[in-house]
């Protein structure tokens, strides 16, 4: 079960960078893996609700996911907490490792030597992985790579991998994390058959060409696991088969690290990755906006560039946010002004259960089985209407957002629309007792996660 679900955070990558951030969080976070049986793959949804939205809005982009990760001939059932709980009184899990991990992709096709922006604080490491991926085992061996977070390490582990299997389909690819390779070694050694699983665990790792391990630094402590990834690391570098390491630290910083592995590391190259500059976080966001198709005014980039100077990651999550509240509110290009309001935090100013509009806006869709561009747009019949008042109702007496913000959110509308509303299910809460019902049950939602 542990690789199916290894793989199963894999496909959450994916998904991740081709929805919206809100849509990720409520539809495909919550999902989990309950059995892989044959050739079907049973997902469990938090509610009834998440369900019929994910299959309504979102499941030609889960399947697409589906068949990247674990291939097209996989079949995806949907189970709310009720089927689940039928499945697993008729079902024992069946779940088996197969072959998963044979022929299918576990780089993010995003992740590519193309997209990937170069400049003064990347370019030697960036260097490096190409040749290493040119002429795997020949140069740089092994090509440590460590960084702080958000810098482009697993983005560069990525690209090796999409280019070395697009290159040669032959070579036979191990990407894993250091907690990956260390459950793996413990489940070889619990085993009652220890001979057999052991073997395998030993031909797993070492009848690969290239072995990739990101988060390395988490070998630290765990003195059975160096001993055994020493082993597997001397065996594949004697034979010529290309080792290469991500870490957010260098070798002599992981603690407890035994000499012998550390002095490995540094046999190859070991280089670092520093935060981009200003030019270089520009040329970041415009990739980015390249890639996701987002418009967004040349001001509006460069403040963004100038606010966040250390995390990539974080700098293409802002992209993302400014563009998506741009778009939120009828817009077609985002600009200054509405990366000025993303920065402000108004639409993140939390209540004292921790939600925000965006995700307030979410629960009332889920709850009530309608889009978010009901509920934002202009339709007038009665089933949108009502969770559209509901909504601004909650986001008004919830959080701290000036009426003409609220407007923005719904699509425009001015402050005594935003008004009406909030007046309208404020007065039906004393005296309908359905209205109150609709609130408690979409503000338990909220806190319940």
């Amino acid at each position: 079960m542990q690789e199916i679900n290894n793989l199963w955070n894999i496909l959450l990558e994916k998904l991740e960078l081709s929805v919206s951030n809100v849509s990720f969080v409520m539809w495909f976070k919550p999902l989990k893996v309950i059995d892989l049986n044959d050739n079907n793959l049973y997902l469990g949804a938090k509610s009834t609700f998440a369900k019929n939205q994910i299959l309504k809005n979102y499941f030609d982009k889960l399947k697409s996911a589906v068949d990247d990760v674990f291939g097209e001939n996989i079949e995806i059932e949907i189970l709310d907490p009720s089927e689940e709980v039928d499945y697993l009184s008729k079902n024992a899990p069946k779940t088996t490792n197969r072959d998963v991990e044979v022929n299918k992709n576990p780089f993010n096709p995003k992740y590519t030597f193309d997209n990937f922006v170069v400049g003064k604080s990347n370019q030697t490491a960036y260097a490096a992985a190409r040749a290493v991926a040119e002429n795997p085992g020949k140069h740089f061996n092994p090509l440590f790579i460590y960084s702080g977070v958000g810098l482009g390490k697993t983005h560069l582990l990525h690209a090796i991998g999409n280019y070395l299997r697009q290159e040669n389909s032959n070579l036979k690819i191990k990407y894993v994390t250091c907690e990956q390779f260390t459950n793996d070694y413990i489940e070889s050694l619990g085993s009652a058959s220890k001979t057999k699983t052991y073997s395998e665990f030993r031909d797993k790792y070492r009848s690969c060409d290239v072995l990739m391990v990101d988060d390395i630094q988490f070998i630290s402590k765990k003195i059975s696991t160096q001993e055994e990834f020493f082993n597997t690391f001397n065996d594949l570098r004697e034979r010529a088969k290309q080792v290469i390491i991500a870490s957010d630290r260098p070798p002599d910083e992981i603690e407890t690290l035994e000499e012998r592995l550390r002095s490995r590391f540094k046999q190859g190259l070991t280089q670092d990755m520093q935060s981009p500059d200003f030019e270089t976080r520009v040329a970041i966001l415009r990739k980015k906006c390249q890639i996701e198709k987002y418009s967004i005014t040349d001001e509006a980039i460069s403040l963004i560039a100038d606010r966040i100077d250390s995390n990539v990651r974080e700098l293409e999550g802002m992209l993302s946010k400014v563009c998506f509240l741009s778009n939120l509110i009828g817009k077609t290009t985002a600009d200054v002004g509405d990366a000025k309001e993303a920065f402000s935090d108004k639409y993140e100013e939390k209540n004292e259960g921790g939600s925000n509009a965006d995700q307030i806006i979410s629960a009332v869709c889920e709850y009530f089985d309608i889009s978010r561009d009901d509920i934002v747009g202009k339709k007038k019949s009665k089933d949108i209407v009502e969770p559209r008042m509901i909504a601004i109702y909650m986001i008004s007496e919830m959080l701290e957002l000036p009426l003409v913000s609220i407007g923005k959110i719904f699509g425009g509308r001015d402050h005594t629309t935003i008004m009406h509303a909030r007046d309208k299910i404020s007065t039906e809460i004393k005296t309908n007792r359905k209205t109150q019902t609709f609130i408690n049950e979409i503000k338990k939602m909220l806190t319940s996660g």
